[in-house]
C-alpha cells in the first residue's frame, strides 16, 4: 500500500476518465463565462487559477485575454495542459506545486480555486494555510473565487455507495462513508475493466459549512463578500449541490 497522500496518486489519467462524462466542453465553457462574470475583471487582468489541473479553466482564461498561471501538483495534468496550451495557440504559465506552497506575492488580481479543489488536506491548519497563501499571492483590493461542494445539500442526499456504467463497458463502484467526527467524506473508487483487471483509488476530504469557511476566510485576511449556490450566481439554497464565495483582500491588507 502507498504511504504517499491519495492526492497525490489519485490526479491522473484515471481521473480524467472517471469525470469524462461530467466535464464536458459545454460545462467548462459555461463555467469559465460564469467565472469572468463573478470576478468582474477585464482583460489583461492577472489571474493565478491553483489547483488548474489539466489547464479546463486556465486555457480559456487565457484565450478571453487574462494572464493567466496555473499551479497543480500533478505533472501529469500539467504536461496535458501545456500541450492543450500550445495547440490553441495561448500562452499560460505553468507552475508545478502544493498549494500550500503559492510561490507569488501580491502579484494577482484574482486567485480561483474551482471544483472542490481546496479541503483535500489532513488537518484543517493545512487548509488555513492554504487560504493565507492565497491572501498572499494578491493584489491589494485582489478577489479569490472559491467553488466547492454545499454541506447542507450533500448531507440532504447523502448516499453511502453508487454504481456508474461508462460506454466502454467500464464499471465504477463509489462507496462512501462521512465521518461525523472529522466531517470528512472518505470514498472508495473501484474501476472494473471490461477485460477482468480492477483499480482502487481512495480519496477523502473536509467538507466544510459556510460558517466555517467564512471565519477561515477571515482569518486569512480574507473578506468574504459573496455567496452563490454556483458559478452562474444563483442564490445559496439549502439545496444548492454547489456554494461559491467571493472574498477580497482589503487594500490597506
Amino acid at each position: 500500500m502507498s504511504e504517499q497522500p491519495w492526492y497525490v496518486e489519485f490526479f491522473g489519467e484515471d481521473y480524467l476518465r472517471l469525470y469524462a462524462p461530467i466535464l464536458t466542453p459545454e460545462r467548462t465553457a459555461q463555467e469559465t463565462a460564469d467565472i469572468v462574470d463573478r470576478l468582474g475583471l477585464p482583460p489583461g487582468a492577472k489571474i493565478l487559477d491553483l489547483c488548474c489541473g489539466h489547464g479546463r479553466h486556465s486555457i480559456p482564461l487565457a484565450h478571453l485575454g487574462y494572464q493567466v498561471t496555473g499551479q497543480d501538483l500533478s505533472g501529469v495534468f500539467l504536461d496535458k495542459a501545456a500541450v492543450a496550451a500550445a495547440e490553441t495557440g495561448v500562452e499560460v504559465r505553468w507552475v508545478q506545486g502544493d498549494m500550500r506552497h503559492v510561490p507569488f506575492e501580491a502579484e494577482f488580481d484574482a486567485v480561483i480555486n474551482i471544483f472542490s479543489a481546496f479541503a483535500y488536506l489532513e488537518s484543517q491548519a493545512e487548509d488555513q494555510q492554504v487560504l493565507a497563501q492565497v491572501h498572499k499571492a494578491l493584489k491589494p483590493g485582489g478577489l479569490f473565487l472559491m467553488e466547492i461542494v454545499h454541506r447542507e445539500s450533500l448531507m440532504r442526499r447523502f448516499t453511502p455507495s453508487s454504481v456508474s456504467r461508462y460506454p466502454d463497458g467500464l464499471i465504477v463502484l463509489e462507496e462512501r462513508y462521512f465521518n461525523l467526527l472529522t466531517s470528512r467524506m472518505e470514498v472508495t473508487v473501484t474501476m472494473l475493466y471490461s477485460t477482468g483487471a480492477r483499480t482502487e483509488y481512495s480519496h477523502a476530504m473536509r467538507i466544510y459549512s459556510l460558517t466555517e469557511l467564512a471565519g477561515m476566510m477571515e482569518a486569512a485576511g480574507l473578506h468574504l463578500e459573496a455567496t452563490y449556490g454556483g458559478l452562474d450566481g444563483s442564490a445559496l439554497m439549502l439545496d444548492s449541490h454547489r456554494m461559491v464565495l467571493l472574498a477580497r483582500k482589503p487594500q490597506d491588507g
